[in-house]
C-alpha cells in the first residue's frame, strides 16, 4: 500500500472505530425513554447496556486470534456487518428482550472493530511512525464517549426522530466506512492451514461471561456474599482454568500462554486490567455527579468533561509525535500513569461545593495521563512480540483492559451504592428527619424529583460528597499501573510495519527451504542469496 493508500484505509477504519463507539454512549441518555415505551424493568435497564459490553469483551481475543490466521481486511468488513445489522435490528425492537438479543450482536461487531482497527494499524504503519497517529485514534474514541450522549439526548428530545434513531444513526456511518475499507485497505493474507480452538474459544467466553454477569448483578440482585455469588465465582473460575489447561494443549490457542513469558506482555496486561478499572470505573460516575450532585443537564454533564478529553487528546498526540521522532516510550509511559494517578487522587478531594474551575483543571490532569498511557501500552506489546502473535497480543491488551473496566463499573459503583446511602442517613439524621420513615429510608435516585427540597438536597449533597471514594480507589488502581509500568523493559522500537517484518520472516523461511532441497554446501550460494543471509 502507499502512504496515501494507508491514510485512506485509516480514515474508513477511524469512521468504523467511532460509530462503535458511538453507540456505546449514544444510547445512556435514551435508555429511560426506551424502558418506559417498551414496557421494561429496572433489571431489563441495566442488561440493555450490559448485553453489548458482555459480546464485546469476551470475543475480542477471539477476533484477535482470528485476525492472526485469516484475512484481516475481511474480519474488519465482518465486525463493521454484524455491527450494522445489530444496530438496525435493535431500532426496530418491539420488546426490551428483543432490544437485548440484538444489543448483543451490535456486541459482536464492536469487540471486533475494538480489536481489529489497532492491529489493522499495527500491519500498515511500524512501531516507530506508528506514533504520530494516536493523536486521530485518542480524537475519536474521546469525541465519541463525549457526543454519545449530547447527541442521544437530542435525537429523543426531537418528535419527528425518536430513540429508535439513536440505533439508525450510526448505519450510514458504517456502511461508509465499509466501502471506504473495500476499496482502500490491501494487505497481504499469509496461506496457511488454519486450526481454530474452537473449545478454548468457547470457555474463554462463558468464563469471562460468567464473572461479568457476577459483578454485574451482585450487589443488586443478590448480595455479594451469598450462594448465587459463589455459584457463580465457581463457575467462572472453573470454566476459565479449563480453558488455560486448553489453550496449553491446542496447536493454535486463542491466548498463546507463551506470550506471558515475555516480561513486557505481562506487565502490560497487569497495567491495562488497572487502566481499565480506574479509567472506565471513574469515569462513569462523572457524569452522575455532574447531573445528580450539582443539578446540570445532561447535555452540559457531556460538556463539563471536555478538559479530560483536551487532556487526552494534547497528551495523546504530543508523546506520539516525540515517540516517532526520537524512538522513546517507557518514559512517557511513567509520566502519563504517574498524572493519572495524580489526578484520581485530586479527585478524591471534591464534594457538591467544589468550584467548576477547579473539577475541570483535576479532569485536565487526569485526561493528560490517560492519552499516554492507554495507546502506549498496547506499542509496548506490539513492539515486543513476534509479527505472527502481533493481532493476539494486541487484543489480549484491549480484552483485559475491558475486562477490568467492565469490574471496575460494578464493583465501584457498589461501593458508591453503599457510601451514598450511609451519607443520606447520617445527613438525614443531622436534620432531625426520621430515617425510617418513608421520605427517609426510600430517599433515592428513584424518587429524587418526588422528595421534599430538604431530603432531595440531603440526597444530592451525599452523591457529591460519595463520588470521592470512588476516584480515591481509582487512584490506588492507577498507582498499580505505574508499578507494573515502571518493570517494563523498554526495547528500540521496530522501524517496519507488521506485514513487513511477516514478508521478511517468509522470505528468509523459503529461501532455506530452498537451500535444503537443492543441497547447496555453505559457502557456494550465490552472491545475492549470500548477501541476504
Amino acid at each position: 500500500m502507499t502512504h496515501k493508500q494507508k491514510i485512506e484505509a485509516l480514515v474508513g477504519l477511524l469512521l468504523g472505530m467511532f460509530v462503535a463507539f458511538l453507540s456505546s454512549t449514544i444510547v445512556s441518555n435514551a435508555l429511560p425513554t426506551i424502558i418506559t415505551e417498551l414496557h421494561g424493568t429496572q433489571d431489563q435497564y441495566t442488561w440493555v447496556v450490559t448485553a453489548t459490553l458482555l459480546a464485546s469483551t469476551a470475543t475480542t481475543p477471539i477476533w484477535g486470534k482470528f485476525s492472526d490466521l485469516v484475512s484481516k481486511k475481511l474480519l474488519v468488513q465482518l465486525s463493521i456487518t454484524l455491527f450494522t445489522i445489530g444496530s438496525v435490528l435493535a431500532g426496530l425492537s418491539q420488546s426490551v428482550g428483543m432490544l437485548i438479543g440484538f444489543r448483543a450482536i451490535q456486541g459482536l461487531g464492536l469487540g471486533g472493530l475494538q480489536a481489529l482497527v489497532i492491529i489493522v494499524i499495527a500491519a500498515m504503519f511500524s512501531p516507530r511512525e506508528r506514533g504520530r497517529y494516536q493523536g486521530p485514534i485518542a480524537a475519536v474514541m474521546s469525541i465519541a464517549t463525549v457526543a454519545g450522549p449530547l447527541i442521544g439526548g437530542v435525537i429523543v428530545d426531537t418528535s419527528w426522530l425518536g430513540w429508535r434513531w439513536t440505533f439508525f444513526v450510526g448505519v450510514p456511518l458504517a456502511v461508509i466506512a465499509l466501502i471506504v475499507v473495500q476499496r482502500t485497505l490491501n494487505l497481504p493474507v499469509v496461506k496457511k492451514d488454519v486450526s481454530i480452538d474452537y473449545a478454548g474459544a468457547t470457555l474463554i467466553a462463558a468464563g469471562v461471561s460468567t464473572l461479568l454477569i457476577w459483578v454485574t448483578l451482585a450487589g443488586k440482585n443478590f448480595d455479594w456474599a451469598s450462594g448465587m455469588s459463589f455459584f457463580l465465582v465457581g463457575l467462572g473460575i472453573v470454566l476459565l482454568a479449563v480453558a488455560i489447561w486448553v489453550e496449553s494443549k491446542v496447536e493454535e490457542p486463542i491466548i498463546p500462554l507463551r506470550l506471558f513469558r515475555d516480561r513486557t506482555t505481562t506487565l502490560a496486561t497487569l497495567a491495562s486490567i488497572a487502566v481499565g478499572v480506574a479509567m472506565f470505573g471513574g469515569a462513569v460516575f462523572l457524569g452522575q455527579y455532574f447531573q445528580i450532585a450539582r443539578g446540570y443537564s445532561p447535555t452540559v454533564a457531556g460538556l463539563l468533561t471536555l478538559p479530560m478529553v483536551i487532556g487526552s487528546l494534547l497528551s495523546s498526540g504530543i508523546s506520539g509525535s516525540l515517540i516517532t521522532k526520537f524512538g522513546r516510550w517507557k518514559g512517557f509511559l511513567v509520566v502519563g500513569s504517574l498524572a493519572m494517578s495524580v489526578g484520581f487522587f485530586l479527585l478524591s478531594t471534591i464534594d457538591h461545593t467544589t468550584p467548576m474551575m477547579q473539577v475541570g483543571f483535576f479532569l485536565f490532569v487526569l485526561g493528560a495521563g490517560m492519552g499516554m498511557v492507554m495507546q502506549n501500552l498496547v506499542l509496548a506489546v506490539q513492539n515486543t512480540v513476534a509479527p505472527s502473535d502481533l493481532g493476539t497480543a494486541s487484543s489480549t491488551v484491549s480484552f483485559f483492559r475491558s475486562l477490568g473496566g467492565a469490574a471496575g463499573v460494578s464493583v465501584l459503583g457498589a461501593v458508591l451504592s453503599t457510601h451514598v446511602a450511609n451519607l443520606t442517613t447520617s445527613g438525614l439524621s443531622a436534620l432531625g428527619i426520621d430515617v425510617s420513615s418513608a421520605g427517609g429510608s426510600s430517599a433515592g435516585l428513584s424518587n429524587l424529583k418526588e422528595l421534599p427540597e430538604a431530603v432531595a438536597d440531603v440526597v444530592r449533597a451525599s452523591y457529591g460528597d460519595g463520588t470521592a471514594r470512588i476516584f480515591f480507589i481509582a487512584g490506588i488502581l492507577a498507582l498499580l499501573s505505574l508499578f507494573a509500568i515502571v518493570f517494563i523493559k523498554e526495547t528500540v522500537l521496530r522501524t517496519e510495519s507488521g506485514d513487513e517484518q511477516l514478508t521478511a520472516k517468509l522470505a528468509a523461511a523459503e529461501e532455506a527451504d530452498i537451500e535444503s532441497e537443492g543441497a547447496v554446501p555453505a559457502g557456494m550460494l550465490p552472491a545475492d542469496v549470500s548477501s541476504r543471509r
